[in-house]
């Protein structure tokens, strides 16, 4: 006779974890999965499934001149407003590690602030502060608004690329005669170089898919490509939008695929075993 108690064997904590992921995943993964089936469309109504297979709407976007001068004005705008965020950014970061003042913390949060702040109330508060000085409605204010989103999130990844600087690097090379500018170039920045490469792939996808500075800020001529889309969808729903959202899709996956790879080299070259 065998006693014991028997025991219904539990579902793992991770499964139950990995499930609830892929659950969360699939809710928001999907409904940007459906723009591409749509954007094949050979019909001229946005419907599932689709009447036939079609590249016109493709055609369309790269053909237009209206689209084509949208994507230019997203990629000028994103180029200028990263290479201005990832300066001001990286330097800010610097500033923030070295200095112990009081208030850090503060600074900091405000640096921040743009990334709790929704969009809009954002965009709002630049149109204020450039219509009083002329900037609205140009591209330098575009520009600068963009900057203005961007740099925070240079500061974050910088700062958090800074935490795994031996600051005793820093203070050999002072000992040995650099001065700021060769300690930079020379010690800090080939540290700090993947947190630095990171952060402007993000602040170049943070320019490229905003919105709502662009609805604000951009002038007649400066419209970008999601101002663009946001424009057909109020005028003429076509499915050139859709192509024109798979594009950003393909474009925004390739960034976080980039900056992926410069995460894993920069863990493989500190030994990092997950690397």
């Amino acid at each position: 006779m065998t006693t014991g108690n028997a025991s219904t064997p539990s579902v793992p904590l991770q499964h139950i974890a990995a499930a609830i992921s892929g659950a969360v995943f699939a809710f928001l993964v999907l409904p940007i999965l459906v723009v591409v089936p749509l954007s094949f469309t050979a019909g001229e109504l946005l419907v599932l499934p689709a009447p036939g297979f079609s590249l016109r709407w493709y055609e369309l976007f790269f053909t237009d001149q209206r689209w084509l001068l949208a994507s230019r004005n997203s990629l000028i705008v994103g180029v200028l407003a990263t290479l201005a965020a990832t300066a001001l950014g990286t330097l800010a970061a610097i500033g923030l590690w070295l200095g112990s003042f009081r208030g850090r913390g503060l600074l900091l949060a405000v640096l921040a602030l743009p990334l709790a702040v929704p969009a809009i109330i954002s965009a709002l508060a630049l149109y204020f502060a450039f219509s009083a000085v002329g900037l609205a409605n140009s591209l330098a204010g575009l520009v600068l608004g963009h900057t203005v989103l961007a740099a925070p999130v240079v500061v974050v990844t910088v700062l958090a690329q800074l935490r795994m600087v031996d600051r005793a690097l820093l203070q050999a090379a002072t000992s040995l005669g650099a001065g700021p500018v060769r300690l930079f170039r020379r010690v800090l920045l080939p540290l700090i170089l993947p947190g630095v490469a990171s952060g402007a792939v993000f602040a170049f996808a943070t320019s490229f898919d905003d919105l709502m500075v662009a609805l604000f800020l951009a002038g007649p001529g400066q419209f970008t490509l999601p101002r663009e889309m946001y424009a057909g969808l109020r005028e003429q729903l076509s499915p050139t939008i859709c192509a024109a959202a798979t594009v950003l899709v393909l474009v925004s996956g390739l960034l976080l695929g980039l900056s992926e790879v410069l995460r894993r080299r920069d863990g493989a070259g500190k030994g990092d075993p997950y690397s």
